[in-house]
């Protein structure tokens, strides 16, 4: 099972139901609403596509898990947007403002090789959420965006990138556009059927 679930970052009055209140008060910390409307939405996510009493955890290295089902999860948020991984296999996701500006970071991720891989303007955006992914996935932390973290081929036209963490097996990657945001995503299973959703609240 694979699903890549998005929806547009909620107020929490327009989530009640699928959110904890020990959430709500959570979020009622951070200072900007943006980011409580992020985490209040990312959760409301899972728990509408797997059930209300789903508990979510984080692992050593801070990742979100679910901590009583034996599924995968990966979550992305940016501005406008909120993007969920689920699988049965290890699995990782990120979303970019389509018009965040890389040119001053890109010789920090991007080979001259990696580069060259496209000449479309998206590219930088694409390759920074493919980077972020495969980081995502490797779940170690203290990776070099250039050096560990390597993209081998790139189609965004078609939506599909290759990449490799250190010297592992090449891992095919999906490129969705998504209301003005790039969604990167990766299945440690890419031959199983794959449910892209968009959730409403």
């Amino acid at each position: 099972m694979n699903r890549l679930l998005t929806a547009l970052p909620a107020a929490a009055d327009a989530l009640e139901g699928w959110i904890a209140a020990d959430e709500r008060r959570a979020a009622e910390a951070f200072g900007s609403e943006r980011r409580r409307r992020e985490y209040l939405t990312w959760r409301a996510m899972v728990r509408r596509v797997l059930g209300y009493d789903v508990r979510i955890g984080y692992d050593a290295n801070g990742a979100p898990q679910l901590l009583d089902l034996p599924l995968h999860l990966s979550v992305s948020h940016c501005a406008g947007l909120v993007a969920v991984a689920l699988s049965d296999a290890p699995c990782a996701v990120d979303a970019e403002a389509a018009g965040r500006d890389f040119s001053r970071v890109r010789s920090r991720y991007l080979t001259p090789f990696e580069a060259s891989l496209s000449a479309d303007p998206l590219w930088p955006a694409v390759a920074w959420c493919a980077k972020e992914t495969l980081y995502k996935y490797a779940r170690r932390r203290g990776l070099d965006l250039c050096r560990d973290l390597r993209l081998l081929e790139a189609d965004p036209v078609r939506g599909r990138l290759v990449g490799r963490v250190g010297d592992g097996a090449p891992l095919p990657m999906r490129i969705d556009r998504v209301e003005g945001a790039l969604v990167v995503s990766l299945f440690g299973n890419p031959d199983a059927p794959l449910s892209v959703e968009r959730l409403l609240f």
